[in-house]
């Protein structure tokens, strides 16, 4: 078997959290009509390319990545070894009208990975079929046992977490775009994945939101542990602690990481939290400063290194003026990471200041 491992991630955390799935992959949309929850699919296709051989979907999806859309017999055929769902849905649930489609995969000689909070073994019609066929159902969003409960002991080496105003707007991306800028520049930098993605890309990692909440800190204490001074942890972010339901999570999160720097993500235009119409997504100001009062809880010394927007739906003038316009406001560094170019560099300069 091979790890999907993206050649700009390094993961050099504990062995316990290391992880060995068989790629190529197929990657599965389901029925998804919005791209917010398709963000497992994407992540692979854009940070771990040379492992993705095409996608495939069910009848209604209204998304895709790009990729060729093959059947999974097709897909057998090009190489992939095993089908991804590329669902990142609410409740990280596994949809019945999905299981024929997961059958067929498996029929195809695919094993099935899966990052949902829905065991894959826990699907009677998919258990059964697995067996018969010899297959393997592998769940990646299951933690390590007997995380203890954190000590809040400062811990040697530096620390950045990305985090969020909402969910699904930025942060394993911008996580993954400073760690391979770190190490550009010559620094001795980690990426250390917290959700189902990251993990599938960097090989490893702590999945979060499967942690129970009174172990969040410290699971984050295990994924980041004791470092040489010089050496940078850049740990994914998950969700929001302005979300109404996963900002115990993200608190957690905060807490355990005891960040030096945090970059807060964010996504211009959005105006509510995604799949929440009655919340309003908070202003940056705000954001920056609840983060850092939280955060100084474990790190007195937290700071903010910028801010990294997420100006995929905008065309290149607007993004460079909402971008100019939030700097200015902040006196921060605003960046698209994926745009890159001087703007991101400056976040850059500002996270590794001293």
């Amino acid at each position: 078997m091979s790890a999907v491992r993206n050649p700009n991630v390094r993961s050099g955390g504990p062995a316990a959290l290391a992880l060995s799935l068989p790629s190529p992959y197929l990657l599965f949309l389901g029925d998804v009509t919005e791209a917010g929850y398709a963000k497992t699919a994407f992540g692979l296709r854009d940070w771990a390319p040379e492992s993705c051989v095409g996608e495939f979907a069910c009848a209604g999806a209204a998304v895709t990545t790009g990729l060729p859309f093959l059947s999974p017999r097709e897909a057998a055929a090009r190489g992939a070894r095993a089908l991804v769902i590329g669902v990142a849905n609410t409740g990280g649930v596994i949809k019945p009208e999905w299981v024929p489609s997961l059958i067929e995969s498996l029929e195809a000689g695919l094993d099935i990975v899966s990052g949902m909070h829905a065991r894959l073994g826990e699907l009677p019609q998919l258990r059964a079929a697995a067996e018969r066929l010899g297959r393997r159902l592998i769940d990646v969003r299951q933690p390590p046992a007997d995380i203890p409960v954190a000590t809040g002991r400062k811990r040697s080496g530096k620390r950045l977490l990305t985090v969020g105003t909402d969910c699904a707007l930025g942060k394993k991306y911008t996580a993954l775009a400073l760690a391979k800028a770190f190490r550009r520049r010559g620094l001795d930098a980690d990426f250390r994945a917290t959700g189902q993605t990251g993990i599938m890309i960097a090989g490893g990692g702590m999945p979060m939101d499967a942690v129970v909440s009174d172990f969040e800190a410290g699971a984050a204490e295990i994924l980041s542990p004791d470092a040489a001074p010089d050496h940078w942890d850049v740990i994914e972010g998950q969700g929001s602690v302005f979300h109404p339901a996963y900002a115990a999570v993200s608190l957690g999160l905060l807490h355990g990481s005891q960040p030096d720097v945090i970059v807060l993500c964010h996504e211009p235009g959005r105006r509510h939290l995604l799949g929440y119409p009655d919340y309003p997504t908070p202003q940056l100001q705000e954001a920056i400063a609840v983060h850092l009062k939280l955060g100084s809880l474990t790190n007195r010394a937290i700071r903010c290194g910028g801010v990294s927007f997420n100006t995929g739906a905008l065309a290149p003038e607007d993004a460079e003026s909402v971008m100019r316009k939030a700097s200015q406001a902040l006196g921060l560094p605003v960046a698209d990471p994926l745009r890159g170019g001087a703007d991101f560099e400056r976040l850059v300069e500002s996270c590794l200041a001293p």
